[in-house]
């Protein structure tokens, strides 16, 4: 597996894809120091913002590594499965590690089932659900750039990705709309951002979640995989949250090479 986290500290991240490291800052670093510390040869400088709602500034991503040539994809693996690294690409360069055990998990349960990936990025949830054997995936995202980078995470798998089942809307909206249908999935996976705009509201995930998982509820046949990058609020509190509706069953969060305790929870609830 060449897709890991290398350092996991308060003020900054290092993740490793390949031949290329993506520095991540969250306060006053030195940052010559960190990279000079790390034998990959192209490392790319990502300087975050503590709260997701801030305004990210230009700057905040270079296109061009502070080491190294430059790299604009590369092909890494997680657990057997590849996907498209875009190093240069803004603040998300296509995979989000801390989600690995989750896309494990989803990947074990899915023979057969059908699945409905909600805020799907770049589908690497679709990705696992499919290499589990998952009789259909439905990815929904609010950008069809996105959709378009996980058909070539499918295609780099062997899968065959079909073009209805990426869906480019506003998830929020496509929930109702599902909903109204009487539309079920055997197993749903909840990964909204933590803050979002859409038309005519804002969503917050401290304010929303639970309201959003509510909505989500009626979609849920068996299984839904609920997920909450906030670093605000405790797996008590999401458990608690998602339990308003569905009995939460289970829960985690990122793999053992994220030392701190994971700013990602995740809720498994069942009917």
């Amino acid at each position: 597996m060449d897709a890991r986290r290398l350092i996991d500290l308060e003020t900054h991240t290092v993740d490793v894809f390949g031949d290329v490291a993506i520095l991540s800052t969250y306060a006053e670093v030195d940052v010559e120091a960190v990279v000079a510390q790390l034998t990959q040869p192209t490392v790319y400088l990502k300087k975050r913002p503590r709260e997701a709602r801030r305004v990210v500034q230009d700057d905040a991503a270079p296109a061009v590594p502070v080491r190294g040539p430059a790299v604009e994809s590369l092909v890494a693996t997680e657990q057997g499965l590849k996907f498209e690294i875009r190093p240069p690409n803004g603040l998300s360069v296509g995979l989000y590690l801390d989600a690995r055990e989750a896309r494990a998990w989803v990947r074990a349960q899915a023979r057969g089932r059908t699945v409905l990936n909600l805020f799907a990025y770049t589908c690497g949830f679709g990705v696992a659900a499919m290499a589990g054997e998952a009789a259909r995936v439905l990815n929904l995202d609010r950008s069809r750039k996105v959709l378009d980078w996980g058909e070539r995470n499918y295609a780099l798998n062997g899968l065959v990705p079909v073009r209805r089942d990426f869906v480019a809307g506003d998830a929020f909206e496509w929930v109702r709309r599902l909903a109204k249908k009487g539309e079920k999935f055997d197993l749903v996976v909840l990964d909204p951002p933590s803050f979002a705009t859409s038309e005519g509201s804002r969503f917050s995930a401290e304010r929303d979640y639970a309201g959003l998982v509510a909505q989500v509820a009626p979609l849920v046949g068996q299984t839904l995989v609920a997920c909450c990058n906030l670093a605000a609020v405790d797996a008590k509190t999401v458990r608690g949250w998602v339990g308003q509706s569905i009995e939460v069953v289970e829960e985690f969060g990122a793999g053992d090479d994220f030392a701190r305790p994971s700013a990602l929870k995740v809720v498994i609830a069942r009917r």
